[in-house]
């Protein structure tokens, strides 16, 4: 069924009433389908811990490196602490 902006307006609780038990919706501006009247689909729940045992983190991690700091501080040496 393709209904256009203005019809969807006034008859919103109709057409998804209709999208609920199943029948296809277009939503159209000036009969030009513009969208589709859809159920929403929950996504799930986030997989924690995708990564484990697939990443190794330095045990360096936290340590200063020299030619990092040198960019940063342009040469003048170590930050002050």
């Amino acid at each position: 069924m393709i209904v256009n902006i203005s019809e969807a307006k006034a008859n919103l609780s109709k057409l998804v009433a209709m999208v609920y038990h199943g029948e296809k919706v277009v939503i159209a501006k000036n009969n030009l389908p513009l969208v589709d009247l859809v159920i929403h689909k929950p996504e799930g729940k986030r997989k924690l811990g995708l990564l484990v045992g697939k990443l190794k983190v330095p045990e360096d991690i936290m340590e200063e490196d020299s030619d990092i700091n040198e960019m940063f501080y342009d040469g003048e040496g170590e930050r002050s602490k």
